[in-house]
C-alpha cells in the first residue's frame, strides 16, 4: 500500500517562510521583530489558522538563530577582503559546442605569455566568454561568428579579493550581491572563483557599484573591530 505524503507541520512552514525571506530572518537575528505581527503575515501568506503555534514557531526558531553569528563570519571575511577594478571588458556568449571550446583553446595558448584577461564559464545553453576588449575580435573570429550569439562591451570587471575561508563561510556572495541588486546596480554577469568574487557591470554604473562594495568592506572592518574591543 502507497503511503500518503505527510503534511507539514505548522513549524516546519514557519521555519520555511522565514528561510525563504532573509531580511525577516536577520532582523529575528537582531531582535528586531514584531512576533504578532509576523505570525499574522504568515498566516495569511501560508494558510495557517493557528496563531498561537506560528508564535511559538517563529520564538523556537529566533532563539536557535541566535546562537549562530553568521553576519559575523560573513563581515570577518569581508573586513579582510580587497577590490580591484578592470575596465574595457567584453562578453561574448557563443553556442554551447565542443566545437567552441576546442578553438577556444588556441586562444588560451595564445595568452600563455600576454597579461590578458580571459574567463570562459560553460552552462546548459551557451558559452559565456569574459575577455579584454581588444580580445574581442580574437574570440569572434576563432570561435565563428555563426556560433556567437551575443557581445556586450564597454564594461567592468569589480573582483571581491578574500582570504581562503570564504570557501568555508557561506552567504558571503549573497550578501554582497543583494545590497547591489537592493541599490539598483544591474549585474551583467557573475562569478566565483575560490576567493575571487567577481561583478561584471556596465560602465555607467561603475562608480556607483565600487562604492557600494567599498562600503561594505569599510562597514565589515569597523563591525570587526568593534566586535574584538567588546569586553
Amino acid at each position: 500500500m502507497k503511503e500518503l505524503p505527510q503534511k507539514e507541520s505548522v513549524a516546519e512552514k514557519t521555519r520555511g517562510y522565514i528561510d525563504a525571506h532573509p531580511s525577516v530572518k536577520d532582523c529575528m537575528v537582531k531582535d528586531l521583530i514584531n512576533y504578532s505581527s509576523l505570525a499574522r503575515l504568515i498566516m495569511k501568506e501560508m494558510g495557517i489558522k493557528n496563531e498561537e503555534a506560528v508564535m511559538i514557531a517563529c520564538r523556537r526558531y529566533a532563539l536557535k538563530l541566535s546562537k549562530k553569528d553568521h553576519e559575523g563570519d560573513i563581515l570577518a571575511i569581508l573586513a579582510d577582503s580587497r577590490l580591484e577594478v578592470k575596465t574595457k571588458i567584453c562578453i561574448v556568449t557563443a553556442n554551447n559546442d565542443w566545437t567552441v571550446l576546442q578553438r577556444l583553446e588556441r586562444i588560451f595558448a595564445k595568452l600563455i605569455n600576454q597579461k590578458a584577461l580571459m574567463q570562459v564559464i560553460q552552462g546548459a545553453q551557451a558559452i559565456t566568454i569574459i575577455a579584454d576588449e581588444k580580445l574581442r575580435n580574437d574570440v569572434v573570429n576563432e570561435v565563428g561568428q555563426t556560433n556567437v550569439l551575443k557581445v556586450r562591451e564597454d564594461l567592468v570587471e569589480i573582483t571581491v579579493k578574500s582570504p581562503p575561508k570564504i570557501g568555508e563561510t557561506s552567504g558571503v556572495f549573497s550578501y554582497l550581491s543583494s545590497n547591489l541588486a537592493e541599490q539598483g546596480v544591474n549585474m551583467v554577469e557573475t562569478v566565483s572563483c575560490y576567493t575571487d568574487t567577481i561583478f561584471i557591470v556596465d560602465d555607467k554604473d561603475m562608480i556607483q557599484a565600487y562604492s557600494i562594495l567599498s562600503k561594505l568592506l569599510e562597514s565589515a572592518e569597523m563591525a570587526t573591530e568593534a566586535r574584538y574591543k567588546m569586553p
